[in-house]
């Protein structure tokens, strides 16, 4: 007796191209997976529906005469299977409209990378792209400006988001600063130094994250009187010498400016870049559309280790959220 579970369109298919070889060699070449795969994936097909489906031997395999009975309905099963993937496809290329796109820089590589994915897949829809700070990401989110938006954690309540990569978090400080030619510091070591205020509208878990407050020893941050909306706005009041900011190892290379300097943070927890979309419009075509095409992104940039940068890939981009 089988153990009742269904079997897989994989197994399906393996069952096909084995019956038209009769030959696990020639048949295993065919599906690029070893012969010692094929066979387990085979034998767990019969383990599942309790019945014999070949005769194996050293010198050949051939179906047994369930298997061939059975063998029409697997082909009508993958058949099946083929024609609704199809027709899936066919309801993607009609999917029509505008979906907008929210990032803070938009000439990255990523983002045409995105872009261009979600043509591939859905030519009748336009995608637009929309420049948010990280004082408005989530606010043109839930208000409906933007469909998603690139940007880094934590999001905030009523956003959901699709994880592309994580990395390190570094300090930005003044030039002139004495930690600023160091090769890393410590969160401690940074005690003495004030952040960069953040606008109100920056949610209070975005801005608590992005200033590491409190401190690993409970120390609330001090604050600048500053109530920076942009990024280049945070950056201009580094420059000045007025404060710090901890902001995403990727800007290193993103925003190079005069009178500032990039220090690694050695206990700073990482950062997390996000697609993220208001939960009440998580279904929303241009949405869903978006989610999709990042997650093959993602889901491809991450076959390249742990190491791949993600903002030269096609992992992530960075957003309003860009620390």
């Amino acid at each position: 007796m089988g153990d009742g579970s269904d079997p897989s369109m994989r197994q399906l298919r393996l069952l096909l191209v084995l019956a038209e070889e009769l030959h696990f060699g020639r048949a295993a070449e065919r599906l690029y997976i070893s012969q010692p795969a094929l066979s387990r994936q085979l034998r767990r097909l019969e383990e599942q529906w309790g019945v014999a489906l070949l005769e194996r031997s050293t010198r050949r395999v051939r179906l047994t005469a369930a298997g061939e009975a059975l063998l029409p309905r697997v082909r009508a099963a993958v058949g099946a299977a083929e024609a609704l993937r199809e027709a899936v496809r066919e309801q993607e290329r009609a999917l029509s409209g505008r979906a907008v796109l929210g990032c803070y820089v938009t000439a990255l590589p990523v983002i045409r990378a995105l872009v261009e994915r979600v043509g591939e897949r859905h030519p009748g829809l336009e995608t637009a792209l929309r420049e948010v700070d990280f004082a408005e990401q989530f606010g043109a989110l839930l208000d409906g400006r933007v469909d998603a938006v690139l940007c880094y954690g934590p999001a905030p309540p009523g956003v959901q988001s699709l994880r592309l990569a994580t990395e390190p978090v570094v300090a930005c400080l003044t030039d002139r600063h004495r930690l600023a030619d160091r090769g890393s510091v410590t969160l401690g070591e940074l005690a003495q130094v004030p952040v960069v205020g953040l606008s109100s509208a920056v949610p209070e878990g975005w801005r608590a994250f992005w200033a590491a407050d409190p401190r690993p020893d409970g120390t609330p941050v001090a604050y600048t009187a500053h109530t920076a909306a942009t990024f280049e706005g945070s950056l201009a009041a580094v420059a000045r010498g007025a404060g710090l900011r901890l902001v995403s190892a990727s800007c290193r290379e993103l925003f190079p400016r005069p009178g500032i300097r990039y220090v690694d943070v050695l206990d700073a927890p990482p950062c997390t870049a996000l697609l993220a979309w208001a939960t009440a419009r998580r279904d929303a075509p241009g949405v869903v559309a978006l989610r999709r095409a990042a997650g093959e992104l993602a889901a491809r940039a991450a076959e390249g280790g742990p190491d791949a940068r993600w903002w030269e890939t096609a992992a992530g981009g960075t957003g309003g959220g860009t620390a």
